[in-house]
This record gives C-alpha cells, sequence and structure tokens, in this order.
C-alpha cells in the first residue's frame, strides 16, 4: 500500500455513480422487462417511498457531518486524518452506503420500479468491492489496534 498520511483508500470509482448508474440500468429494464407494480396507491406508494429516502438521507448526512467537523473529504480515495466513532458510526461502520442503498430502494418504491429497488442489492455488492473492502484495508494500516477493536464492536452495514 501507498504511503498512508499521503494516500487514501485504493478505491478509484465513485460510489454515487454506482449507485446513479444502477437506477439508470433499473429504468432501462424496466423498459425491457417490467416487473410488477407495487400494490398500492400510488400516493401511498410515493410517501412510502419519499420515507425510505429520507431514511437513507439521515445517516449519509450526519455522517457527512462528522466528516466535515474533522476536516475529512467524503472522496474516499482522500487521506483519513482520524476515526470517526460517533453518530451513525456507532451503529454502522457505512453510514454513507447504508444510507446510499436505502435512497436507492425509496427511488425504485416512488417510482413503482421495482428493479430499481431490487439492483439496490448488485449496487451495494458492488461498492462492497470496490470501496468498502479497500477502505477497510487502508484504515486498518494506518490506524491499527483501535480500528480493528472498531471492527469488532460495529457492524459494517446493519
Amino acid at each position: 500500500m501507498a504511503n498512508t498520511e499521503s494516500a487514501g483508500a485504493n478505491v478509484r470509482f465513485p460510489p454515487p455513480l454506482v449507485a446513479l448508474l444502477s437506477v439508470l440500468l433499473g429504468v432501462a429494464l424496466n423498459y425491457a422487462y417490467s416487473l410488477p407494480t407495487i400494490p398500492l396507491r400510488a400516493s401511498v406508494r410515493i410517501a412510502l417511498g419519499i420515507v425510505i429516502i429520507i431514511a437513507g438521507l439521515a445517516p449519509a448526512i450526519a455522517a457527512r457531518v462528522h466528516f466535515k467537523r474533522t476536516g475529512q473529504s467524503v472522496i474516499p480515495w482522500k487521506p483519513t486524518p482520524e476515526l470517526i466513532f460517533q453518530g451513525p458510526y456507532r451503529y454502522t461502520r457505512n453510514p454513507m452506503y447504508v444510507g446510499l442503498t436505502l435512497m436507492q430502494i425509496g427511488i425504485g418504491v416512488a417510482l413503482n420500479n421495482l428493479w430499481i429497488s431490487l439492483l439496490a442489492a448488485v449496487t451495494l455488492a458492488i461498492i462492497h468491492v470496490i470501496a468498502v473492502r479497500p477502505e477497510e484495508a487502508y484504515l486498518s494500516e494506518k490506524f491499527g489496534d483501535p480500528y480493528r477493536q472498531y471492527l469488532t464492536r460495529v457492524r459494517r452495514y446493519l
């Protein structure tokens, strides 16, 4: 691994872009092969989708606030100056990715597009490989035992 002081995790593709591409793929798949609709009135389905989106925004925004306070960048390939154990990081090691996944599910529900919601699992799997694993390796190398102890206390996702 490169010098952990000047380089961040070995992540080279922005995770939010993975989610955006997944949503677009869901739209395309829905045109090609439509899945059954969600059996709720449109107003209820849209409201439920919005609630899920908000549930996803909450941990993502809270994590971003903690990043801002500690001078960290949300760009995963930039160096991490310190570990964060407060806020949503008490419950999940990846609140931004959990939030992104929930937002994608909520968008699918609100748009009545099950493809988008179902692809959220694929999105998270891709993000796991291209971002979470490299981030964990980087943080473990840079912060050692404090980070490894954190790994044993807090779940990766939920």
